[in-house]
């Protein structure tokens, strides 16, 4: 029975990958009773019926699964973040990638639009690099890329082989226009960026993996701008900061949140310049946030 990935699921039918071959299919009778549901990124055994047409046999189990974007079975995120037009947000950054960390995948960061780096004023220039090396410092991928330059997409292509991604980030970094660069044939719809807010457009309407090269998926999620945290424990959220995970276990109490305690490591070397006070002023916030969470309830 062949095993394929769903590349694409609307009310009725579903889109499944088998090798490079695509069938549009219809989910066995019993799965419908049971209300079973699909999602973009199962994995599945099909029934062919002819060349074009088949029928969901069984959903394999999943790996893991995201609510926004809805997609299962994800291995690697890339946080696109523009240098311009939106300016870059480092809440919404760190944010993302809590999120990202909390479910145990891959982060890459793509700062778009690089090419616009040198249009804006040297002190937003000098803002921007020094935003860049942070994050580079820290260990993650970052990325800088231009639609206009075939080599920082290629990148994104290699990096994404024998993997499903998903392209996450705020509404008008130029998520569609990054995969339209890497297959023009799609011509994935763009949209222009508000003159009035600065912020984007919605452009992508539907959740669908495309391929990227031979063995990669791609998943054109909608913008966003406004993530719930999962459920955490105010204790564990450093654990979701890779610079601070080093200097937790050196903190005098160990149910430190690292905000007002004593003999906290991590304030330490906030103190010393080793961790980005950028960085945890964004992490008291998302404290704060937990912990009002938790009052409520």
């Amino acid at each position: 029975m062949p095993k394929g990935v769903v590349i694409k699921a609307m009310s009725n039918y579903v889109q499944v990958a088998v090798d490079r071959h695509i069938y549009l299919c219809t989910l066995r009778g019993r799965m419908r009773k049971e209300k079973h549901s699909v999602m973009t990124g199962d994995y599945v055994q099909i029934t062919v019926t002819d060349d074009e047409t088949g029928v969901v046999e069984t959903i394999l189990p999943r790996r893991n699964e995201l609510t926004r974007p809805p997609v299962a079975n994800v291995d690697q995120v890339f946080v696109v973040l523009a240098v311009t037009r939106p300016s870059p947000n480092s809440n919404l950054l760190d944010r993302m990638l809590v999120i990202v960390e909390e479910k145990g995948l891959d982060a890459v960061i793509c700062f778009s639009k690089f090419d616009l780096l040198k249009t804006l004023p040297s002190e937003e220039q000098e803002q921007i690099e020094q935003l860049v090396n942070i994050y580079e410092e820290i260990g993650y991928p970052v990325l800088r890329t231009n639609t206009k330059d075939p080599e920082s997409t290629a990148v994104i292509r290699e990096m994404c082989q024998n993997k499903v991604s998903v392209l996450a980030g705020p509404s008008g970094v130029g998520k569609s226009s990054l995969l339209n660069a890497m297959h023009p044939t799609l011509d994935l719809p763009t949209g222009a960026v508000s003159s009035k807010s600065g912020q984007g457009r919605h452009t992508t309407r539907h959740m669908n993996l495309l391929r990227v090269g031979e063995n990669g998926f791609m998943a054109d999620s909608p913008g966003f701008s406004v993530l719930e945290f999962p459920e955490i424990e105010p204790r564990d959220l450093g654990f979701f900061y890779p610079e601070m995970v080093p200097w937790i276990p050196h903190c005098k109490f160990t149910s430190c949140v690292h905000h007002k305690e004593p003999g906290c490591a991590v304030k330490n070397q906030v103190s010393n310049g080793g961790i980005s006070l950028e960085r945890y002023s964004n992490y008291l916030l998302f404290l704060e946030e937990i912990m009002n969470r938790e009052r409520r309830y």
